[in-house]
């Protein structure tokens, strides 16, 4: 009876270790993107961002692929990412776009397809003309402080421009006051 109960503890401490490493495998992201058939394409960016390889490829919100791998162009010096398109989805037009977004403020950053209207479609092995660059938070909030500084000076200059004005027009005021006298 007592190596029954110990056979039986030991194989749901199996079984619930089991759990946590499927679950720590979900949770983390490093499942790959597989499916049975796919073809890649490439593209060049400006800016990825914090863009990662296995970033998930959507259109419309749903995945279709994923990034495959980043590279920078010895000659350009933009950022070339390959990835793996699923092979149902084989319609998709040569002039389609591509952005690098983040999900929500802080998350991780995936790549939209915004499909395009032309008739040839993308096949295996063609680049995708039409980027965009990630937006980059840190630059956005640098930006807004620098407008900030030059509108914050642009009102002090205004002040001491009206403050002048206002102090030739007295002057000129006296002025005429004391030729009349």
């Amino acid at each position: 009876m007592k190596k029954t109960v110990e056979g039986m503890v030991g194989f749901f401490m199996l079984l619930g270790m089991a759990g946590l490493v499927v679950l720590a495998f979900k949770v983390s992201g490093l499942h790959q993107y597989t499916p049975r058939h796919t073809y890649h394409v490439t593209a060049a960016f400006d800016n990825i961002g914090g863009l990662k390889v296995r970033a998930p490829l959507r259109i419309a919100g749903v995945r279709i692929g994923e990034v495959s791998d980043i590279s920078l162009d010895p000659k350009t010096y933009k950022a070339m990412v390959g990835f793996v398109i699923s092979e149902d989805e084989n319609n998709i037009p040569i002039d389609s776009s591509l952005s690098v977004l983040t999900e929500g403020l802080l998350g991780t950053n995936y790549v939209g397809l915004v499909p395009g209207f032309d008739t040839q479609m993308l096949k295996e092995g063609d680049q995708i003309q039409e980027t965009h660059p990630a937006i980059v938070l840190e630059s956005l909030i640098g930006h807004f402080l620098y407008q900030l500084k030059v509108d914050d000076n642009k009102d002090k200059k205004d002040d001491k421009v009206k403050s002048e004005m206002k102090q030739e027009k007295s002057l000129t005021a006296e002025e005429v006051t004391a030729e009349h006298k």
